[in-house]
């Protein structure tokens, strides 16, 4: 006999219509906070209990990140009764088989990245839930439709969930052509922040307080849910379906460069780039973090490309440095290796960036950055809801359009500490000499 479970799950507002949507493609969208991924779980794990034998899929652009988020809901929120009880038991994986929740009434859910899909996409399934879509191109997102096949569920559904980005992005048009079903989730839709009676709770007030704080794209964005470009938007040709690409294994015959843009309050940046022989840039590794001494951060980069003294990796051809030079001393005297001081007309330097997002002869830009490129998040900046990468900063990077401002000639100056270490970079690969390094003494 099956011992009965007791779960508690009262969705409001877009996560109560989800339950009943029987489209084929659904989107949440909405700002983070707001109980998008809990809704979609929930619904995906309800439609295994109810249909023996179903196939189901939790999937997201990479594992690593999947790992860190929805699994955490699902395990300790979502199914976290059912596995206690042994109806839901985790497998794996092996060489055949992806790793997946088993139940025990036959129904099965993947769970994988769409970094290797070799495994998830071999398969057929009922449901699909993708966290975090606006990380997936449309080819990603069409070939997931097509395995939507198994047949144990009187319907077959792709759902997903994401945060707002541009208007013009590939799944708001989807959505605007009537393609996928777009339902919008709030903040009051979750009971954890509003009470039914539309109050703030504890917890509420504190996030929504900091929600309220936002300014321009990043509030119309994560506090209204509004699919919005920023007002002035510098780097306009910025397309994180384009731009932000997966890792790959970078050739070791690829020139490296180092940027940094030195803070402590605000954020210190370092930026560690590769060179294409075509002369492309990609983004491979950053640090972006507040409050940490400059020698710490010169401990810690040595820590990820030298560990134990021995270079894993090309020593970069030159570190183009903010022009403090007391930071740059430091920086030098830590690292052993020397220092160049970047290029600061702003300008011109923007322009040069802006040359490099748009397509080049061949149709692809000449700057990218790979998705996993931060090496962690600073909680600090997290939870004050500012940006905590280049990618974040990139989409709130605007011109200063103050009264006696000239247009389009001064980026407004907060949240732009990546933006400068971007511009060194480029600045000094496009506009620049070409400098070599120097192995310091000690």
């Amino acid at each position: 006999m099956t011992t009965a479970l007791r779960h508690v799950y009262r969705p409001r507002g877009a996560a109560a219509d989800v339950f009943a949507c029987r489209a084929p493609e659904v989107l949440l969208s909405g700002p983070a906070g707001t109980g998008k991924s809990r809704a979609a779980l929930e619904k995906l794990h309800a439609m295994m209990l109810a249909n023996a034998g179903a196939r189901g899929l939790i999937v997201r652009k990479t594992l690593v990140s999947l790992g860190s988020t929805g699994l955490v809901t699902w395990r300790e929120k979502v199914a976290a009764e059912s596995i206690v009880a042994g109806h839901v038991v985790w497998y794996g994986g092996s060489q055949q088989e992806a790793a997946a929740y088993r139940y025990s009434n036959g129904s099965t859910v993947v769970v994988g990245g769409l970094d290797k899909p070799q495994k998830v996409m071999s398969s057929e399934y009922d449901a699909i839930f993708v966290q975090e879509a606006i990380e997936l191109t449309v080819d990603d997102w069409e070939a997931l439709t097509t395995r939507l096949r198994n047949g144990r569920i009187s319907f077959q559904q792709l759902l997903a969930d994401c945060n707002p980005d541009t208007p013009t992005h590939w799944l708001k048009r989807r959505a605007d052509r009537g393609d996928t079903l777009m339902l919008h989730s709030r903040h009051e839709d979750n009971p954890v922040l509003f009470h039914e009676d539309g109050g703030l709770t504890e917890m509420g007030a504190d996030y929504i307080g900091k929600l309220d704080k936002l300014t321009g794209v990043r509030h119309a964005r994560l506090r209204h849910g509004k699919w919005v470009a920023a007002e002035g938007l510098i780097y306009e040709h910025w397309d994180p379906a384009i731009h932000l690409i997966d890792r790959f294994p970078i050739p070791a015959e690829w020139s490296r460069w180092w940027s940094i843009d030195f803070g402590f309050t605000n954020p210190t940046v370092i930026q560690c780039w590769a060179e294409d022989p075509d002369g492309r840039l990609y983004l491979y590794r950053e640090i972006y973090k507040t409050r940490t001494l400059v020698e710490d951060h010169a401990k810690h980069i040595l820590r990820l490309v030298a560990p134990g003294g021995q270079w894993k990796e090309p020593r970069p051809r030159a570190i183009i440095c903010d022009h403090d030079a007391e930071d740059r001393a430091t920086l030098e005297r830590h690292l052993g290796l020397s220092t160049k001081a970047a290029a600061k007309t702003v300008s011109d330097g923007i322009q040069a960036v802006q040359a490099r997002l748009r397509p080049a002869g061949d149709g692809k830009p000449r700057l990218f950055v790979l998705r996993d490129s931060l090496v962690e998040r600073d909680p600090e900046l997290e939870d004050a809801k500012r940006p905590t990468c280049a990618a974040e900063e990139i989409v709130g990077y605007v011109w200063d359009t103050s009264p006696g401002k000239p247009p389009k000639e001064t980026p407004v100056k907060d949240n732009d500490h990546a933006m400068d270490a971007l511009r060194y970079m480029v600045a000094q690969r496009d506009l620049g000499a070409m400098p070599r390094i120097r192995i310091l003494g000690r």
